[in-house]
């Protein structure tokens, strides 16, 4: 005889976030908060058991609770996600709000996003700005199945291209590019904290000392893939800002700025060609 589902919810509670054992035995049983509450008593099938169970162990050792309910949210909007591709953190909101304020300013932008992951912020403008024509790119091609569904989801109209940065572009052009890079320094101790060693390392890290191989190497490439007037946001690290701007004066951008998260952290850069 296996427990009723209020009985499951205490016991998992003494392992793990009273509400994430709440999340993870409605995510097993389809049952809701009320039914936990209204019907502690329903029992759980001897299946639903066993997978709550794993689950739970999963959480107790570190894996984060997206993963496995297999979603998580971002800008209001709920987005599958899987360990091929980071979960949404609420910092990359700074990159979509600059990137609206950019792509309102035109009748049909075209906007590309470099690294796209579960393609949140390139969903989250296709939204926001229904005129844009949007590309997307990654290089993994797992990422790229996860963000075709997500994109699906919302009725999102984007291409996706598989490849590493621009190389898919050819001698494309745009009016914005936007990117959420690997950007944690190579042994970083954060790392080894907070869920990341579950989470995709090369969408972490690009396995440097400071962090900025694929910063630099965004700032660098975009010129050719940017229309006049054209511009570059990118996202980046805590203490990395000074060092963005560096380099997209020396790569000869303008209006170059950085701005602020909700934590008052310098988190995106980005100018524009003259």
């Amino acid at each position: 005889m296996t427990e009723g589902i209020g009985d499951a919810w205490r016991r998992a509670s003494q392992r793990i976030a009273r509400l994430d054992a709440r999340l993870l035995l409605e995510q097993v049983c389809g049952c809701t908060h009320v039914d936990l509450i209204a019907h502690p008593e329903r029992k759980l099938l001897a299946a639903e058991a066993s997978q709550f169970d794993v689950l739970v162990e999963r959480r107790a050792v570190g894996e984060p609770l997206a993963y496995l309910v297999g979603s998580a949210f971002f800008y209001g909007l709920e987005f599958s996600v899987s360990p091929a591709v980071l979960i949404p953190r609420p910092d990359t909101e700074v990159l979509v709000e600059q990137a609206k304020k950019r792509a309102q300013t035109y009748a049909a932008p075209r906007i590309v996003d470099l690294g796209t992951g579960s393609g949140i912020v390139a969903i989250v403008l296709a939204r926001l700005c229904p005129s844009a024509l949007l590309t997307a790119v990654d290089v993994s091609v797992a990422a790229l199945d996860v963000a075709r569904r997500n994109a699906t989801r919302y009725g999102a109209q984007i291409r996706f291209l598989p490849g590493d940065w621009y190389a898919p572009l050819d001698a494309e052009r745009f009016d914005l590019i936007v990117s959420n890079p690997p950007y944690v320094a190579d042994g970083d101790p954060h790392l080894l904290q907070n869920g990341l060693p579950f989470e995709p390392q090369q969408a972490l890290t690009d396995g440097t000392r400071d962090g900025m191989a694929c910063i630099r190497s965004i700032i660098e490439g975009a010129h050719p893939h940017l229309l006049p007037g054209g511009c570059l946001l990118i996202e980046h690290g805590y203490d990395q800002a000074v060092k963005v701007r560096e380099l997209l004066k020396a790569a000869g951008f303008s209006d170059v700025d950085s701005w602020r998260d909700s934590a008052a952290i310098e988190r995106v850069s980005g100018g524009c060609l003259p």
